[in-house]
């Protein structure tokens, strides 16, 4: 079946323009969306479509102009960064030998529709490029067969059935044109009905059928919404005529015809250099300009790429994106070969296949091993299925992997290593050089990216689209454990991980690399603590199932009694447990104002907004209090007894390197570090993990860290005296701001201090000061003015920094890490706005991670295995410990040093410590 390409330019340019950073050569050009588009119209050509073209929109009116002179009326004019892109696009895409088509008084849109019926019909595989929605129109069945799918190729997204279309907005194929006539088009300045969203179209749609049947019963449409659809009656069917699609648009040239040219080879290699796509010069056989002719401003954030899908960095060379050779080790002759590539080699990568996500408790099916791209093999010894082939035993398999694991001069290589560590580990195996990871390669290189795992990466790096877990398993009920997986099903997909970390990490280590700054933070940092958190988890943490009993016997009683206070309260019953009863309840039947919408425009009934009337009506702060309550008892007390490990009796946690941009580790299954500490019911669970008979829970927690390394980067003589004093901070702050002597400052004076020390780190306003402190909002904007005029340096400080986001579209730590700010830039005040707050803050929490990071690697390098001592948790700025009681003097002596020295900064680290039978007490 011949194969069309259409590709949306005009939808394309602009959306690489927006989801990019404002990338420059080295002549200072905007490169950002050219460089976009050039990467999507290389992979275009690497797929060898029949034919192809690149449409564009034609100047001028078209006539949707004339139907609606409004149209597309509130469009703002093509900023000068994209205009400068435009030209060379159109010189690129002709080298490459794309035709280019622009229709006057048409759309691009309507250019596409017509070529990809005429195609279908004809019947060809039409593939139409594009991020926009209104192309999903096209999909209804085509009279004379063929097929056409929409590919978002920033986004990977494919759209080509009507199911899929059903899928994702709601409604039938037919039935868009009719959605987007209901909802309007913002962009386009065509007017909907007030008011009506995707959902709200869509349920009309599945009630009435079509934009007729809706208006045929626009009366039995009530509320507020009924009245704007009749409002909108009268320009109902003109929307229809302008989101329609024309599809008999008269073209010189049949689908058929729209062959790809010979690409201008030395043309391509003159723009390619000019412009810097370094990548596709070398694919031509160019070379790059030296590093130092180099200049590339990247003033936007990384983040937006993994948003997209688009990769940050030039496409690979097109073998990355190949499928590799894979060998299924079943023999003694295989295996020997094999062992015998893995001693030879200096590096390789691997990855275990089990039966569980847990790794603690998951059984070993089976190893893949790559030494070198494009080729890897598994070696299966645990699928038990009727026909499975004889494999390999697995203790003599481990037996001789052994020392290849123990070698420390052998690296390693794997895409979240920390599980496979547990894995190998509770199988006899201890793994040292362990010395790459793709995730935490691709985490330090862009932390603002949302997805770390693999699949995610070989699609935006490589290109490659993996074999998943669901293509060999199953999903959902039907899943099969992985023991019953062929094992040719199982090689596909084993030996393709182990292949495609090694060719992954030959893409991100060299972009690691060229970054001194990000390259120490790997190797120093994220690196090393790979083995650290694996041990921590492996000790896990014992807790006392009575004491979580009751517990969750107390919080139930007066959870019972929350219930029946907001009974008494109410005047009847209703669920506190249900949001659509408790909102009733309180907006519809108490009248009480709503404060905090939900995304929807309804009243919300979350926690902000229960506190929010908490002072206007007691039953507000019942259901807080019950809520809290619930969420203690579902959430530790009960749950924390059914998470206790079998084999080793105790609790363990696991920590999420890739988690939190700024660095800070996550926890989950059971998350530990969302344990309330404000409130008595919160502490009290800290009682229930346990020291065992003769040893001693010990916890050590930074003092103020934050504020220190605010203190550090702001380099403010009084904040640096009060520190190096070693005065109680928010006492000194009291005394600069409120003109008095420390001795003199009263309570309430402190807690305003403490709250403007910890508010501004966090870009309060004085709004925010003052609903905090309960004051007026000039008083409190009184309060941050007195704040700057005694610590000029933090303000300063802040300036210095926002302007630094602007400018490099990134803040970093003061060991280097990269904290990217999305909406640096943003065209929305609100959104630039808290990336400035957080561009202030990222460099103190990220600092603040890399130093608790750091204390934890050098803590386990001196424990060195002594099993006096275990680190079981880190928490925040905490780090807790279980160690013998005659050994807790040494253990807070020597924690307490390597934390202190974790970092050098203008004011000492001071590390607070204690000690107790359980962790409640040893605060």
């Amino acid at each position: 079946m011949p194969r069309l390409v259409l590709i949306d330019g005009s939808s394309y340019l602009y959306r690489a323009f927006h989801a990019l950073p404002p990338l420059t050569n080295s002549a200072g050009e905007p490169t950002g969306a050219l460089f976009g588009v050039v990467n999507m119209l290389r992979a275009t050509l690497a797929e060898q479509p029949d034919c192809a073209a690149f449409v564009v929109d034609a100047p001028g009116k078209t006539f949707r102009d004339d139907l609606y002179p409004e149209y597309k009326a509130n469009r703002s004019a093509m900023p000068d960064d994209l205009r400068a892109q435009v030209q060379p696009m159109c010189e690129i895409v002709q080298a490459l030998g794309f035709p280019i088509l622009r229709i006057d008084g048409v759309e691009a849109d309507d250019v596409i529709g017509t070529l990809a019926l005429e195609a279908a019909k004809a019947g060809s595989d039409v593939t139409i490029s594009t991020g926009d929605k209104d192309f999903a129109q096209l999909l209804c069945p085509v009279d004379g067969g063929g097929n056409i799918r929409l590919i978002n190729t920033m986004s990977g997204s494919v759209l080509d059935t009507d199911e899929s279309v059903m899928a994702k907005f709601g409604v039938h194929a037919h039935q868009i044109v009719d959605m987007l006539a209901l909802m309007g088009d913002a962009i386009d300045n065509v007017k909907g009905v007030d008011k009506c969203g995707p959902k709200t179209a869509a349920k009309w749609l599945a009630e009435y059928g079509s934009l007729d049947g809706v208006v045929a019963n626009v009366d039995k449409i009530g509320g507020k919404i009924g009245e704007n659809l009749r409002a909108a009656l009268p320009r109902l069917p003109l929307n229809r005529t302008l989101v329609t699609i024309k599809t008999d648009v008269a073209l010189d040239a049949a689908a058929h015809q729209l062959t790809l040219r010979e690409r201008d080879v030395e043309t391509l290699k003159v723009l390619y250099a000019r412009y810097g796509f370094n990548a596709a010069l070398k694919e031509l056989g160019g070379t790059p300009p030296a590093a130092s002719e180099r200049k590339v401003s990247m003033r936007g954030t990384e983040a937006g790429w993994a948003r997209t899908g688009a990769a940050p960095i030039e496409a690979p060379e097109p073998a990355l994106g190949e499928k590799g050779a894979y060998e299924t080790v079943l023999t003694r002759e295989q295996f020997s070969a094999w062992l015998g590539k893995l001693q030879a080699a200096d590096a390789f990568a691997f990855d275990t296949e089990t039966d569980s996500l847990d790794a603690l408790c998951a059984n070993l099916i089976g190893l893949s091993v790559a030494t070198q791209a494009h080729s890897g093999a598994y070696i299966p010894f645990g699928h038990e299925y009727p026909g499975a082939p004889a494999q390999l035993s697995r203790d003599e398999v481990l037996d001789a992997l052994r020392p290849i694991f123990a070698d420390a001069t052998k690296k390693k290589i794997g895409q979240h290593g920390k599980y496979d560590l547990h894995v190998l580990r509770c199988h006899g195996i201890t793994v040292h050089g362990y010395d790459e990871d793709t995730m935490l390669e691709s985490f330090v290189f862009n932390a603002g990216a949302s997805r770390h795992d693999m699949d995610s990466l070989a699609k935006r790096y490589l290109g490659y689209d993996t074999v998943r877990y669901e293509d060999v398993a199953g999903k959902g009920a039907k899943q099969i454990p992985f023991s019953h997986v062929s094992v040719e099903d199982a090689t596909r997909y084993a030996a393709e991980d182990a292949d495609v970390v090694l060719r992954l990490h030959s893409v991100l280590r060299p972009k690691v690399a060229a970054e001194p700054s990000l390259d120490r933070v790997y190797r120093e940092i994220e690196i090393p603590l790979v083995p650290v958190l694996e041990r921590v988890e492996a000790n896990g943490v014992l807790v006392d199932a009575a004491e979580l009993r009751r517990q969750s016997a107390d919080l139930g009683k007066r959870m019972l009694e929350a219930q029946q206070q907001a009974t008494q309260l109410a005047g009847r019953t209703f669920s506190l447990d249900s949001p659509k009863q408790v909102g009733q309840l309180l907006f519809d039947e108490l009248k009480l104002p709503v404060s905090v919408k939900t995304s929807t425009g309804q009243p919300s009934v979350n926690e902000e907004a229960l506190e929010a009337l908490a002072d206007l009506h007691e039953l507000p702060k019942i259901i807080l209090e019950y809520r809290g309550l619930a969420k203690l008892r579902s959430t530790y007390t009960d749950k924390l007894p059914e998470m206790v490990n079998p084999n080793t009796g105790r609790v363990h946690t696991s920590y999420h390197q890739a988690g939190a941009a700024t660095g800070r580790l996550a926890s989950s299954d059971p998350n530990l570090q969302n344990i309330p500490i404000r409130t008595d019911d919160g502490r009290r669970i800290r009682k229930a993990f346990v020291a065992p008979e003769g040893r001693r829970i010990v916890a050590l927690d930074y003092s103020q860290i934050e504020l220190r390394i605010m203190a550090h980067l702001s380099e403010d003589p009084n904040l640096l005296k009060a520190f190096t004093s070693g005065a109680d901070i928010h006492r000194a702050t009291a005394a600069e701001v409120f003109g008095k002597a420390i001795d003199d400052v009263s309570s309430n004076e402190r807690r305003a201090a403490k709250a403007i020390n910890f508010g501004l780190m966090y870009g309060m306003s004085a709004f925010g000061l003052a609903r905090q402190l309960g004051i007026g909002r000039g008083e409190a904007q009184d309060y941050i003015a007195l704040y700057f005029s005694r610590y000029p340096g933090v303000r300063d400080y802040m300036e210095r920094t926002r302007q630094d986001a602007r400018d490099n579209g990134y803040v970093e730590t003061v060991f280097g890490r990269r904290l990217h700010l999305e909406n640096i830039h943003a065209r929305n005040q609100g959104l630039r706005a808290g990336a400035e707050r957080a561009a202030i803050n990222a460099p103190m929490q990220g600092t603040a991670a890399d130093i608790v990071k750091r204390a934890m690697i050098s803590i386990d390098g001196w424990l060195a295995g002594d099993k006096r001592a275990l680190m079981l948790l880190q928490v925040h700025d905490e780090l807790v410990f279980e160690a013998d009681a005659a050994f807790v003097d040494d253990l807070v002596a020597g924690a307490r040093e390597r934390m202190a020295a974790a970092a050098e900064l203008r004011v000492p680290l001071v590390v607070d410590a204690g000690t107790g039978a359980n962790w409640d007490e040893a605060h």
